[in-house]
């Protein structure tokens, strides 16, 4: 690992600037779970790295039911899993946050941190993209926002400029909504996930997000549409699982087959179908 200079911003403003002179040299850090394995394993190389930790503005989480959910860029996983309002309104949410890897790293990874590493299997997204999440970002032209589908494009790219900040995310509060996550992995804990889904029933519709089973997370649009406004029983769910089957594309690597991805997601769905009724 190389030196790098660090920097400390205090401000929104001040942090954007800076990005706005580094550019591609520098590295935003927050909960650093992510980007301190990077830099360790030199996988990047910044000359740059700005520590965002002490900007005040991007920390909280906020909600009410006209506004919704609002979650910081410092919003840490568990103290999304441990808020009351998460909890109450948005538990499949505080769940995915409560599967991201051990304690210790929950007291520092962030979701938004997990949202802008743009990994297929980041576990706290697929509730995000079932919520049609709005990222909001920061840049020198100000701030704009970025329906959350449309941030990540493919492993490990989004369409965050090198001198934008996301501020936070904004999800929705949707009545009567009842949701189920899933993370099927090697371990129960502390590991990477084989698949994560999260299934959304809203009245007499569905909204169904996985991850890892393509190179972004992603909603399966041709599923929700088959079953809605059905009545869920076993002829059903089997039909759906094969319209599942021809919307992902799960690959094998070391942690599963292909083959095994496509089999837990069918029963995934058939489990949450079942238990959402």
């Amino acid at each position: 690992m190389r030196e790098f200079e660090y920097v400390a911003p205090k401000t929104v403003k001040e942090a954007v600037n800076i990005l706005a002179s580094y550019k591609e040299k520098a590295t935003v850090l927050a909960g650093g779970t992510d980007v301190v394995v990077r830099l360790r394993d030199e996988i990047i190389d910044p000359e740059f790295i700005v520590d965002i930790k002490h900007i005040d503005e991007l920390k909280g989480i906020k909600f009410d039911k006209k506004d919704g959910l609002f979650v910081g860029a410092l919003a840490t996983m568990h103290e999304i899993e441990n808020d009351k309002n998460v909890k109450e309104f948005y538990p499949y949410y505080a769940s995915a946050c409560g599967h991201v890897g051990s304690k210790q790293v929950r007291n520092k990874a962030t979701s938004v941190g997990n949202l802008c590493t743009a990994s297929p299997l980041g576990d706290s997204l697929t509730p995000m993209f079932c919520l049609d999440a709005i990222v909001v970002i920061e840049g020198p032209n100000g701030k704009r926002e970025v329906p959350v589908r449309e941030f990540i494009t493919f492993v490990r790219k989004t369409v965050l400029e090198r001198d934008e900040l996301v501020l936070g995310i904004k999800m929705p509060y949707i009545e009567g909504a009842k949701g189920i996550y899933t993370k099927n992995a090697r371990r129960h804990e502390v590991d990477l996930s084989n698949i994560v889904a999260t299934i959304l029933k809203i009245g007499t519709e569905y909204r169904i997000a996985y991850g890892s089973v393509a190179p972004t997370p992603i909603r399966l649009v041709k599923t929700e549409e088959f079953l809605k406004g059905k009545k869920v029983d076993d002829k059903v769910i089997e039909e759906a699982k094969k319209i599942l089957a021809t919307e992902i594309s799960p690959i094998s690597d070391l942690r599963a087959t292909k083959e095994y991805r496509v089999s837990v997601s069918q029963s995934i769905l058939e489990n949450s179908l079942k238990a959402l009724g």
